[in-house]
């Protein structure tokens, strides 16, 4: 019996005809040695490379929109023109190809040169930069703001002992065991120093003057400025727990907190995860991948059900449990002495320890003593600039006016974070660009991750098409019949169509 053989990769060199992709938009294929994605947008053809520049997604299974394409993984956007990372998470361009089309048949050469980019005009420019916060909306914005052209100086002051790292990791593979250390930084030290960013580790600051323009340290040092991001982020809410629970609770926000959770799941076997939505139950899942049995102990009827629903609730909860975690929902922790973890129904546990998922609650003490203008986080307008101008805040801690729901909203999600860098960066330097990026955000359990774009606080009906239990579905989330989310499994692509429906049709407050 003769071996399958392995298909060949079309040779885009070579040549295609025109009408390969008479139907399709993309063409997986290789120049020499090297992967590229060929895509068709109307009568113009592009080659870029073939995967995102963030988790290495395949390019040829995205969404291309006018002149771009987008990625099925995490929805980073590239411009099939010049490859630049127009959205994030993807930070890095995807390399472009030069194309000729002639006699039926379109041809990709060389790479193409990076396009030239023109400093921000100086009149544009601000004296300086200080950037408060450490995490993805400070570090996206810092890196904008050097691809926008931009030489003053730019500050990061954050109060952790590490550089900016790829937080969704570290509640999944790298809690998992699975990602190595090197892999968490999102920039390697030397990136720093060559971009001009200083980064202030272990820095925090007091207090802001924004008449004077000035941050003041901890430290008593003062650091002026001619434009501020308060990027500030979000801390885990703490829950006082009766008992003798010194080096018993955990809690997983930072790079330093899931290098402790990974030491002590060395020598564990029972853990218990006190709270049943993201971080928790993505906490629960890589234990498990570690071998260890976890109890989960949450309020909720259901897993996710305030966020998600009944549907991806009920799917959630029998995803854990098929991998051997024990819920007990309707439940609080009544109290930790030691090993054990008494429930508020009176059942005990023993645990070696345990790691609070409980929620965050945005960082605004910075913002309130200074002044500005609060309602449940820091409130920006439309440009993300906060109540004092050259003021801006992005990330966890903003609250936008958001023109898809009509709304003000804050969201704490990574990518909605970075994205919020990045527009508050361009306008930092005067570009006037409204935030109006629909939110995206996904969730890892196991081999299953679910994708969810939109923004839904509140539905009255939900939509369920395919199956969840058998891993290809969709869930969405409607009110008076307008849909405002769509939270997907193993639909990659229809997320994304989700998600340009969602842009070019936003939800009518009035009738929704």
């Amino acid at each position: 019996m003769s071996e399958p053989r392995e298909e060949k990769a079309v040779d885009l060199a070579a040549g295609v005809s025109v009408n390969t992709l008479a139907n399709v938009s993309t063409l997986s294929g290789k120049v020499g040695d090297h992967e590229v994605c060929l895509v068709r947008s109307g009568d113009r053809f592009f080659a870029v490379g073939a995967h995102c520049t963030h988790y290495r997604g395949q390019l040829a299974d995205g969404l291309v929109v006018g002149e771009t394409i987008r990625c099925p993984l995490h929805h980073a956007c590239f411009s099939l023109e010049t490859g630049e990372a127009l959205r994030a998470p993807a930070l890095d361009p995807i390399t472009c190809w030069r194309v000729d089309q002639r006699d039926g048949k379109v041809f990709v050469r060389e790479k193409a040169s990076p396009p030239y980019r023109a400093s921000a005009s100086l009149s544009q420019q601000p004296s300086s930069v200080v950037i408060v916060g450490g995490g993805a909306a400070g570090l996206a914005a810092a890196d904008m703001l050097r691809r926008e052209g931009y030489t003053n100086p730019v500050t990061i002051i954050t109060a952790d002992g590490d550089a900016p790292v790829d937080r969704p990791n570290l509640s999944k593979d790298y809690l998992a065991g699975e990602a190595q250390d090197d892999w968490i930084p999102m920039w390697p030290p030397e990136l720093y120093a060559e971009r001009r960013i200083e980064l202030r580790l272990g820095t925090r600051v007091s207090s802001i003057d924004p008449a004077a323009r000035t941050v003041i340290l901890e430290n008593g040092s003062r650091l002026e400025f001619g434009a501020l991001l308060l990027a500030t982020g979000a801390d885990p809410v703490h829950l006082p727990v009766p008992g003798h629970n010194e080096g018993q609770i955990y809690y997983l926000r930072s790079f330093a907190d899931s290098r402790t959770i990974v030491e002590r799941a060395q020598h564990a076997t029972h853990v218990v995860v006190v709270g049943a939505s993201f971080i928790g139950l993505e906490v629960s899942a890589a234990l498990r991948t570690r071998g260890i049995a976890v109890d989960v102990v949450a309020p909720d009827s259901l897993p996710l059900e305030r966020i998600m629903g009944a549907d991806v609730g009920r799917f959630v909860q029998a995803l854990h449990e098929a991998h051997g975690v024990v819920f007990h929902l309707g439940q609080t922790v009544a109290s930790i002495d030691g090993r054990v973890v008494k429930l508020s129904g009176g059942r005990t546990i023993d645990a070696d320890f345990a790691v609070m998922g409980v929620g965050v609650r945005p960082s605004t003490v910075l913002a309130e003593r200074a002044g500005l203008a609060l309602d449940r986080g820091i409130l920006v307008n439309e440009f993300l600039e906060t109540s004092a101008p050259g003021i801006f805040a992005a990330g966890d801690v903003a609250r936008w006016p958001d023109p898809h729901t009509g709304d003000r909203i804050r969201v704490e999600h990574w990518v909605v974070a970075e994205r919020q860098g990045q527009i508050a960066a361009r306008n930092i330097l005067g570009r006037r660009e409204r935030f109006d990026a629909v939110p995206f955000f996904w969730s890892q359990h196991y081999d299953v991750t679910i994708r969810y774009v939109g923004h839904a606080e509140g539905w009255d009906a939900t939509r369920v098409d395919g199956s969840l239990e058998a891993r290809d579905g969709s869930v969405s989330f409607l009110r008076n019949g307008v849909r405002l989310a769509v939270a997907t499994v193993s639909r990659d692509r229809a997320s994304l169509e989700a998600e340009v429906e969602l842009e070019r049709h936003p939800v009518n407050r009035a009738s929704a």
